[in-house]
């Protein structure tokens, strides 16, 4: 016995089964953005009232490197997928949909590729 309606059948259509993948990457950058914001914070505050030449001396550091950009390609990648949900939630034209799944993928992309090359610029000393 199927669940499938007949019309269904006919179609081969079914669940994309990406759902429950976007699930889980949506929570698994959640739980890695709690240390990663932990980290951040540390980093950050003692640096408000550093100047420039003590930012970047800091950011130079390999670790401190490693970490900025393991906090960017978290947030990042948590960023695109909760835009993603909103859209899809949201938006129920299938043109327009698409087209701002598009934007957003392309807009993270850029932030995170421009702040990554940024840090590394940074850290081997440009």
């Amino acid at each position: 016995m199927t669940l499938r309606t007949p019309l269904n059948k006919v179609r081969l259509y079914g669940s994309a089964r990406s759902g429950t993948d976007h699930f889980w990457h949506q929570r698994l950058t959640s739980i890695a953005n709690i240390p990663l914001t932990i980290f951040l914070l540390w980093l950050v505050i003692p640096l408000s009232g550093a100047s420039h030449a003590e930012v970047v001396t800091n950011i130079k550091h390999p670790l401190i490197a490693f970490g900025l950009i393991a906090v960017i390609i978290s947030f990042t990648w948590h960023m695109r997928l909760g835009m993603q949900v909103i859209i899809e939630d949201y938006v129920h034209s299938d043109g327009r949909k698409l087209m701002l799944v598009v934007v957003n993928n392309l807009f993270c992309s850029m932030i995170a590729l421009m702040s990554i090359f940024a840090i590394l610029k940074i850290s081997f000393g440009a």
